[in-house]
């Protein structure tokens, strides 16, 4: 068969280290009979060693091509499925008619130019996942785990660390890619909370409100969200309305939440 040429449209960038697979692979820890769903197999780098385990594999590609390979290199096992799709289009929920009493476990290179979109789509999703490894752009990754009053702490941080404990447990060069993308790489483990750490009656104003508070962060708190209240409601909250986006912590984002809510 050809070889697959890399699409930039696609942003595929394939990992070919050896090492840094059998590292993903360990941090994954799949076991025989776990559900688990592949996003952006690719040429199945990872993929081989989830079959190999007895894991049942759900691949969601897009790539047409690399979905003729993928069928063609995996057509004797059983414990393998191919879905030719997108997987911001896909509904992740149809896989869980055949096991319906176990979560989902999620592993995945995810091309750079969705990685956002699709973490938020995912976390609507939380309920059906036992676990998340995403290969993801460090800034990215950086910006998942960081704490209040950095720079990289942003509406991502908040809304990730709302629905999921993260770290990041492999940093990955550019060298472990065919090719090599311009940018330094790292895997993030995403662990759903049994129970959020804090309630939010309304996770669609909590979305609102920290994008509107990030988009503004340069300002206060008090005039980036000055259309949705008062520095003296922010003050009833314990909140200094002086404070800027990246100050606030989710707990008080949870609590604007809840008070707009009601």
């Amino acid at each position: 068969m050809q070889a697959h040429i890399p699409r930039k449209r696609f942003g595929q960038n394939f990992l070919i280290s050896s090492r840094i697979i059998a590292e993903i692979v360990a941090n994954v820890n799949p076991q025989p009979g776990q559900h688990l769903v592949e996003i952006g197999p690719g040429q199945g780098a990872i993929t081989h060693r989830l079959v190999a385990i007895g894991a049942l594999v759900d691949a969601i590609e897009l790539d047409r091509d690399l979905v003729q390979q993928l069928a063609s290199d995996f057509a004797e096992h059983k414990n393998f499925r191919l879905h030719s799709a997108d997987i911001l289009q896909f509904e992740l929920r149809s896989l869980c008619k055949d096991l319906p009493k176990q979560k989902l476990r999620l592993v995945g290179n995810l091309p750079y130019n969705i990685s956002s979109p699709l973490l938020f789509k995912l976390f609507e999703d939380i309920k059906i996942i036992d676990d998340m490894h995403f290969m993801l752009q460090r800034e990215v990754a950086e910006r998942l785990t960081a704490l209040p009053g950095s720079k990289a702490y942003g509406r991502m941080s908040v809304m990730a660390q709302y629905y999921c404990k993260m770290r990041i447990v492999i940093d990955v060069p550019p060298s472990s890619f065919d090719p090599a993308p311009k940018v330094d790489s790292s895997i993030v483990q995403f662990q759903p909370h049994i129970n959020p750490p804090y309630v939010v009656n309304d996770h669609k104003l909590l979305q609102k409100i920290t994008t509107q508070a990030f988009n503004q962060r340069r300002k206060t708190i008090a005039n980036s969200l000055k259309s949705l209240l008062t520095a003296d409601e922010l003050l009833g909250l314990s909140i200094d309305p002086k404070l800027r986006a990246e100050n606030l912590t989710l707990n008080d984002y949870a609590a604007l939440a809840n008070f707009l809510k009601d």
